[in-house]
């Protein structure tokens, strides 16, 4: 193992938790502007819009603070790589469809918006920081600790 691999694995999950945690604050905060901008996709059933809206922000909020306390980081990791995943085909979805919305990641009630395609990409770039949290983790440590 090389040196670098410590400081690249606490800076990539800690770059993951401040971003999961500024995202479930802003949207946890308006509720009701986040299940709009969920409900702009056009994906889900109306009510589960509000499902959604009233529990992503917590699940975002919880991961990040793992991450961000270096507990439970893999569980944290898989949770986060699996919403990751959903929302880029949910991304992909919009783009296939020519349906240009903001995508309400980061603060549903803000004038500035954030284009699906470049949603894609930022979240490809989060992608990439999960696997390698999740792999560096798992060199750094047992695989009986998470």
């Amino acid at each position: 193992m090389t040196r670098l691999a410590k400081p690249v694995y606490h800076l990539s999950r800690l770059l993951l938790a401040a971003v999961f945690i500024y995202a479930g604050v802003l949207k946890g905060t308006d509720p009701i502007a986040f299940a709009g901008q969920v409900a702009n996709y056009q994906i889900l059933p109306y009510a589960w819009n509000y499902l959604v809206a009233a529990t992503l922000p917590y699940l975002e909020l919880l991961c990040g603070l793992l991450l961000l306390l270096n507990k439970r980081v893999r569980p944290a990791v898989v949770v986060l790589f699996g919403l990751n995943l959903v929302f880029m085909l949910a991304l992909t979805s919009l783009i296939v469809r020519g349906i240009d919305i903001d995508c309400g990641c980061f603060n549903p009630g803000a004038e500035s918006k954030t284009s699906p395609l470049a949603a894609l990409w930022r979240d490809a770039g989060l992608l990439l920081l999960l696997v390698s949290t999740w792999l560096l983790r798992y060199r750094l440590q047992p695989a009986d600790k998470n």
